[in-house]
């Protein structure tokens, strides 16, 4: 299975290192020396990482037979994908990869099914299961654990405590205002 671990910034000075925006938790797994890394494009790879730092916050990589700025440059925006075996797992036990939460099904603790999760969205935040509810409907999750108390990979399910409104309308309406109408 293909993931999308990085993509490429800017050019970073003239000896054709670049910028990266890393998309993986495990960047040191995933972007160290030695690393050969499918691109989409396809025409600009596969590169090989040869060095790796870091710089007032941003990862520096240099690939091989990349020595300029313009080689460099021209690689900007490309994404950088790593081959990782559909059954790893990330180091930590609470931790899961995007393709390992996909088509899992949303029950609440009493079996009661809320959908199917369709997509993982990660906001600067925290990151949202968008889960399609069996009307069509969709409703977004977010991945926390006081919400998502338990991801059952081998029952493929979710099993969540929504606060009332999340998944239906039991919301309850606060209101400052006195009820007698002061």
């Amino acid at each position: 299975m293909q993931l999308v671990v990085a993509r490429i910034g800017r050019a970073h000075g003239i000896k054709g290192e670049v910028t990266v925006e890393v998309r993986t938790d495990e960047p040191e797994l995933r972007l160290a020396p030695g690393a050969v890394l499918a691109t989409d494009p396809a025409s600009a790879g596969p590169l090989t990482i040869e060095t790796g730092r870091v710089h007032s916050g941003r990862l520096l990589l240099r690939f091989e037979g990349v020595r300029d700025r313009n080689a460099a440059e021209a690689l900007r925006n490309t994404l950088l994908i790593a081959d990782v075996d559909p059954e790893e797992r990330p180091e930590e036990p609470d931790e899961y990869y995007d393709h390992q939460l996909v088509d899992l099904d949303v029950v609440l603790a009493d079996g009661t099914v809320i959908g199917r999760i369709t997509e993982v969205s990660h906001l600067p935040y925290q990151d949202l299961l968008v889960v399609e509810r069996p009307d069509g409907d969709e409703v977004m999750i977010p991945f926390v654990e006081e919400i998502v108390t338990d991801v059952d990979l081998t029952e493929q399910r979710a099993v969540i405590a929504p606060p009332p409104g999340l998944i239906d309308d039991r919301a309850e309406i606060a209101s400052s205002r006195e009820e007698d109408g002061a």
